[in-house]
């Protein structure tokens, strides 16, 4: 629920011990986590029921139903905790990217550059994730995209001071809740000269994933927040690493991102890149654009990989063999 009282409620928790007469959000709240439930226990449920008829593959809900043998928790605690994992890989990558889109649109000249690039690296075939070391502006693009369009503008989930501590002449009391304002911190000038602009180059010295910055012993050399600071740092970094790299290098490998013509005026509309929506895990508000192949080729050549990859899939959208390399248990032991 992106509203800003929702996203109250989160930090402050004594707000949902009011009548929800007095907090009509917390009512729907209520609601919402009523069908929210439902939704994740139909998916343990169906995990489940593969594993009954032997259609199961190996993932993540099914070495969870293992664990549940042993450690005996609820379905409930399975279904969220299988659930958490699919949100926090999914909404934040593609809000970010849609961030990445809209940062093209104002910003041609960061597109072209970084075509530029894709093109004399990979020539006519797509972005391999093994590209990465040889694309230093699409790491910076990567970088910047998480610093100018932090999905989570308050850090990945608040802290608590371990002990009374002194900042900047003030206390902070032990157990005090701490929040990592990381849209302040990404738009400080102190840290980043102009932050409102896009640009890729501020990383030109750093060679760093984004676990490799987080875990850094200078915080002045850190290259941005979004993944959190201090002992919980977000557990899926590197993933999210990976994926914004295939996302933005095939995109532009494939597309040009322009902005959309009014169909009246016929001047070109540019979106505002401090629209966003109210929550915890935000993403720029809706905006116009057009996303236009560079080629005939390249248009091909992406509907060739998706025609291909879609037979990697059954009719429920599962793989039908697990690929090579994965690390989860096998089915068969359950």
């Amino acid at each position: 629920m992106q509203t800003t009282t929702a996203a109250l409620a989160d930090i402050f928790p004594i707000l949902r011990r009011l009548p929800m007469s007095m907090v009509p959000i917390i009512r729907g709240a209520a609601r919402w986590h009523k069908e929210e439930t439902k939704f994740y226990l139909d998916l343990w449920n169906e995990t489940k029921e593969r594993v009954a008829k032997g259609r199961a593959n190996p993932c993540f809900a099914v070495d969870l139903l293992k664990s549940q043998k042993q450690e005996g928790f609820t379905d409930k605690f399975g279904a969220y905790l299988a659930g958490a994992i699919l949100e926090a890989g999914t909404d934040t990558t593609s809000n970010t990217l849609y961030g990445f889109v809209q940062a093209m649109i104002l910003f041609p000249d960061v597109q072209r550059a970084a075509q530029a690039e894709i093109d004399r690296v990979v020539g006519d075939r797509l972005p391999v994730i093994e590209d990465l070391e040889n694309m230093r502006y699409i790491r910076g693009c990567m970088k910047e995209s998480l610093r100018w369009m932090p999905t989570a503008i308050t850090g990945a989930a608040p802290h608590a001071a371990k002990e009374d501590t002194q900042f900047n002449g003030y206390i902070i009391p032990k157990g005090a809740t701490i929040i990592n304002n990381v849209y302040t911190i990404h738009n400080d000038p102190n840290r980043y000269s102009n932050p409102r602009s896009f640009d890729p180059t501020r990383y030109r010295d750093d060679k760093t994933s984004s676990a490799e910055s987080a875990l850094g012993s200078d915080v002045s050399k850190r290259d941005h927040f979004t993944f959190g600071a201090g002992r919980r740092l977000c557990a899926g970094t590197h993933v999210a690493d990976m994926a914004l790299f295939l996302g933005i290098s095939r995109i532009l490998w494939a597309f040009d991102i322009r902005p959309a013509i009014d169909p009246v005026t016929k001047e070109e509309i540019y979106p505002d890149s401090d629209q966003y929506t109210n929550s915890n895990v935000c993403m720029p508000k809706p905006y116009p654009g057009r996303i236009v192949p560079r080629s005939s080729r390249k248009a091909d050549m992406v509907k060739s990989v998706w025609e291909e990859a879609a037979k990697e899939l059954d009719g429920d959208g599962q793989w039908k063999q697990i690929p090579k390399g994965m690390k989860f248990q096998s089915v068969e032991s359950l």
